[in-house]
């Protein structure tokens, strides 16, 4: 009857440190991953920023006359102004977040619309690796 007793209690404290083994390692891995969704939360807000420096560079452009499409360095980091007509479209990315923006401003260059857009038209090559 005692040898019943050891092997339950030994059964129990199996049981019981696997549970805490498991506990443990799911908050270890759930911290790890957070780890990674702040820093893609983050590329994604560079990128965001970046494309809006180039619109606001587009503008400018526009404003002075210039339609040069291309790569526009802001920084440290870079953006595409990829299209003025009909609107103004430009993109940016950080770290695999990409952002499109697409604005359209009147003839005396008030901004009418400013959205970002998940995808331009399929006539309009990605600039992203």
């Amino acid at each position: 009857m005692s040898k019943q007793r050891g092997f339950i209690a030994l059964m129990s404290a199996i049981v019981i440190s696997v549970l805490l083994l498991a506990i443990t390692l799911s908050l270890g891995f759930s911290g790890f991953f957070t780890r990674f969704n702040i820093l893609d939360s983050e590329s994604k807000e560079r990128s965001s920023a970046l494309a809006e420096a180039c619109g606001d560079t587009a503008i400018l452009n526009l404003a002075q006359g210039l339609t040069t499409l291309g790569s526009v360095v802001v920084g440290a980091g870079s953006c595409n102004i990829i299209s003025f007509t009909p609107n103004i479209k430009t993109q940016a990315c950080v770290n695999k977040a990409v952002t499109n923006l697409e604005i359209t401003v009147d003839s005396s260059f008030n901004i009418l619309s400013w959205q970002e857009v998940p995808n331009f038209s399929p006539n309009i090559p990605a600039t992203c690796p």
